[in-house]
């Protein structure tokens, strides 16, 4: 069975993005990313899709999978699912992790209709004006461990902190 993931940063207020745009420049939490998601499945939503420059798309060394409704949608080197559950099930033997990626409504329907088996949540210590955001979960379902704690310094305005989540 494949093991699904959620892999997000987020600010102080919960929020995740703000015209569907990242609001910070966190290059160990970049990093991070590209490391964690290396040779497994990322899933994003269209919009999610949508934001990544052109030259960065589909994200290299890993499976990129686009979930849209539209079912005329193209996204070049990726696979186009037009729900979760069946991008989901279409992997359910592969030996891959699968990563949810974002954005919010992605998210939202991961905590409402999978079985998550690990979140990896950055926290970035500040409170930007989102108007995206991660949905409410109940962290007593989880185990909560702290993987990276960088503080400000010159290529990082802002502090943050990794957690890593397992039930």
């Amino acid at each position: 069975m494949t093991k699904t993931a959620l892999i997000v940063a987020m600010d102080q207020g919960r929020g995740i993005g703000k015209n569907n745009d990242l609001m910070w420049n966190l290059p160990n939490d970049m990093k991070f990313f590209k490391e964690t998601t290396r040779n497994h499945i990322v899933v994003m939503g269209r919009k999610n899709y949508e934001s990544i420059p052109e030259k960065y798309r589909p994200l290299p060394e890993r499976l990129n999978c686009v979930i849209t409704h539209n079912t005329e949608f193209k996204a070049p080197g990726c696979m186009v699912f037009q729900s979760l559950m069946d991008c989901v099930k279409h992997f359910s033997v592969d030996a891959r992790k699968l990563f949810v990626i974002g954005g919010g409504e992605i998210y939202k329907l991961a905590f409402q209709s999978l079985s998550l088996d690990e979140l990896y949540i950055t926290e970035v210590a500040h409170r930007f004006n989102a108007d995206t955001f991660l949905v409410e979960f109940d962290e007593t379902d989880w185990k909560k461990d702290l993987i990276c704690d960088q503080e400000p310094d010159a290529r990082h305005a802002y502090g943050f902190k990794i957690y890593h989540y397992t039930k």
